[in-house]
């Protein structure tokens, strides 16, 4: 890859370019930041660079042999290490290179989500197990192709087996001469301590609006309006532009599922027709059930309730009446419209908290179907909650 074929982060490509330029290349480098902003592409594009032997000032040359190697992601010298989920037959990333090549060359920007739909486990949450650490030692202990560096990328690190990252520790203090590592983090502080000490950390930001709306007419043929409007409400994410611009039923089933929930909590909570609070709680029941559901998984679940916060945030800052702080697509508008003043101060805080530790719970493969009708029962004593003077 190219550093030109990379959305934005002008200031990361000078300070990579720059590190290779005057031969100050740390051996051990964590590309840390949110998801969808380029941090793989950047890996990928500095490795090509350090590697590609008629590189310029800016880029690689792109036509080389090693720049055709690093293109299809087929040079000898370069390794992966990513989350899978283990089988029998598959313990190691090495089974798993065929589609992980393939998400990269036909996707370029993905998340964790995308990567296990792709293995066909959504309903699993895949690791970086202990297993994985000795064929890391074993590659990077082989000689190497050509005369530039080994270079090993771990997307996503913080996934690996404890047992996993200790292994690698002294490998990342004395690595063998001419070895690159390039973690790919989305939340480095779940990082040990001692993989942090031993990494020099690259803050790659978010995006700038204007360089997604860019990518989005030129890339999509996305009308500028409608560009513009996906661009802001991303927050910086390409990708998360790209999936708010696929308007797909899973898309729309995280709004309707959020609907459902305050809704009924609502009904159950201030109305006082005794049939309507009955049905709705029924229906908070069946609700947690479907989410509990084990083949919803749970990255899904998990991805449901940190949109559940964005939403909760969405509609409290609506309550200012300042529509240039608010990011929602139109159908989340329509339904904050009457939603956002049940929203206020006096619960706003404890709403986040109880969504915040549902997210953690399923994170600690909590029981699910316990976890959902808790906060179902925590939102109906939440959303009734009066306003406090300061609203």
């Amino acid at each position: 890859m190219l550093f030109k074929e990379i959305i934005g982060q002008e200031e990361v490509k000078q300070q990579l370019r720059l590190s290779v330029r005057e031969g100050r290349i740390p051996h051990a480098q964590l590309f840390a930041g949110v998801s969808g902003i380029g941090k793989l592409q950047l890996a990928l594009a500095y490795a090509q660079y350090v590697n590609c032997p008629h590189r310029t000032s800016e880029d690689s040359c792109g036509v080389c042999p090693t720049c055709q190697q690093y293109r299809n992601l087929q040079h000898p010298d370069l390794h992966f290490a990513f989350p899978i989920v283990k089988t029998d037959s598959a313990d190691t990333c090495d089974a798993y290179m065929a589609p992980w090549r393939s998400i990269i060359l036909k996707q370029h920007y993905f998340d964790l989500d995308d990567w296990y739909k792709v293995l066909g486990v959504e309903t699993k949450q895949g690791m970086i197990y202990e297993k994985e650490s000795s064929e890391i030692l074993r590659k990077l202990s082989l000689k190497p192709f050509g005369d530039g560096y080994k270079v090993m990328i771990i997307w996503q690190p913080e996934k690996m087996n404890p047992t996993c990252a200790n292994k690698l520790l002294k490998i990342l203090e004395e690595p063998p001469k001419r070895t690159l590592f390039i973690m790919v983090s989305e939340h480095p502080e779940q990082l040990l301590s001692t993989i942090q000490s031993r990494v020099q950390t690259i803050r790659v930001p978010r995006l700038q609006a204007e360089d997604i709306a860019q990518a989005l007419m030129s890339q999509h043929n996305m009308n500028e309006t409608e560009a513009r409007d996906i661009a802001r409400i991303a927050n910086g994410s390409y990708l998360q532009a790209l999936k708010k611009s696929d308007e797909t039923e899973e898309n729309q089933q995280e709004l309707r599922d959020f609907i459902a929930l305050f809704r009924d909590a609502y009904t159950v909570g201030v109305m006082r027709d005794p049939k309507m609070k009955f049905d709705s709680l029924k229906r908070l029941r069946q609700w947690s059930m479907e989410m509990a559901d084990s083949k919803v998984g749970r990255e899904k679940q998990k991805h449901f309730l940190q949109y559940a916060q964005n939403q909760v945030r969405e509609n409290y800052i609506r309550n200012f009446h300042q529509p240039e702080l608010n990011y929602q697509m139109s159908a989340e508008r329509d339904f904050s419209v009457k939603f956002a003043p049940f929203i206020h101060s006096g619960n706003v805080e404890q709403i986040m908290l109880e969504l915040e530790k549902a997210e953690r719970q399923i994170e600690q493969n909590g029981n699910a179907k316990v976890i959902f009708f808790d906060l179902c029962l925590q939102m109906i004593v939440l959303i009734k909650k009066p306003k406090t003077s300061d609203n």
